[in-house]
């Protein structure tokens, strides 16, 4: 409880740290929404200074903050400039592929990294070993852009198997041939968001996982006659269990950071390509809110991480 308590006002804290830093940043940037020609050559200056009124833009920034952040504390994240819509509906109407896309990679990545670690561990120096770190090696190299538009020539314009963007191809259906059809078409992205993430973690569980292997109570493990499996289950997976869910809570900011890039290759209706578009027209109420939005999601990731750390290890709120 005490944890849970500490971490909560962390979550506080930061988020005010970084409200400020964003906010102050996005307005001290060059370029401006409400600059002459932006919306309309022929506005006048009296009209945008009549827009700027209507939406606060006239007071001194520290008052702009202060309004901006209460109206946070409400959930409301104000008006789009670009659509004239709330910012907070247009968040809720993308936040869930992102989400979705994120999850299952996230998810994709511990299963497939704890795998090929323990996998390369147990044979260390062997053929499958060489191909692991070979493989992470091109994971954390390859930018993810570059691997997303390779795969799209490969699959989507030569062998014409997966579909190159959008989510989905077929109209006017429902139920379970609705989500079949998003599912295929987000075989790509999350497939690229997987591999990118598997690299670093698939050699940091290897190396991990050798040292656990060297330990005495291995040793006296294999002398009592437990095979390969129990040692596995009771002794190799246990003690990886925490430092492995620490890092990926870490790594949560780079899994939703990339979704910028790849939901703009792969024209996805998440967060990602809404921030992105709303980058390009300075639509500083759709930026802020993404950009707390997401800072959110990473601290409550952060928490849950610790969450299931204390719940594999009671004592870990004492260390």
């Amino acid at each position: 409880m005490k944890l849970f308590i500490k971490k909560v006002l962390y979550l506080i804290i930061m988020l005010f740290i970084i409200s400020l830093i964003s906010f102050l940043a996005i307005h001290l940037a060059p370029n401006s929404f409400f600059a002459s020609g932006e919306l309309n050559p022929n506005i006048t200056q009296e009209s945008i200074e009549h827009l700027k009124a209507i939406y606060g833009l006239d007071k001194p920034l520290y008052v702009q903050y202060f309004s901006w952040a209460a109206a946070i504390v409400q959930l409301d994240f104000g008006i789009s400039f670009a659509s004239g819509a709330m910012v907070k509906e247009e968040i809720l109407s993308r936040i869930p592929i992102t989400l979705t896309i994120n999850i299952i990679s996230m998810v994709l990545v511990f299963i497939l990294s704890l795998y090929l670690g323990i996998k390369a561990a147990l044979n260390k120096n062997r053929w499958i070993d060489k191909f692991t770190g070979q493989l992470s090696l091109l994971s954390f190299s390859m930018p993810s852009f570059y691997l997303a538009l390779l795969l799209v020539m490969v699959f989507s314009l030569y062998l014409e198997i997966l579909p190159i963007a959008g989510l989905h191809s077929k109209t006017n259906v429902t139920g379970l041939e609705y989500y079949l059809d998003m599912a295929w078409h987000l075989i790509l992205p999350i497939s690229i968001i997987t591999f990118g993430g598997i690299g670093s973690l698939t050699l940091y569980i290897r190396s991990l996982t050798i040292e656990i292997l060297k330990s005495d109570y291995i040793f006296f493990a294999k002398a009592r006659g437990l095979n390969n499996k129990q040692i596995l289950r009771h002794y190799i997976l246990p003690n990886l269990y925490p430092p492995v869910i620490t890092l990926l809570g870490l790594s949560l900011p780079g899994i939703i950071g990339g979704s910028v890039i790849l939901e703009s290759i792969f024209s996805i209706d998440g967060m990602g390509l809404l921030f992105y578009q709303s980058a390009l027209s300075h639509d500083y109420p759709v930026i802020m809110g993404i950009l707390i939005i997401g800072a959110f999601l990473t601290l409550l990731g952060n928490m849950l991480a610790d969450v299931i750390l204390l719940k594999l290890n009671p004592n870990y709120d004492q260390q």
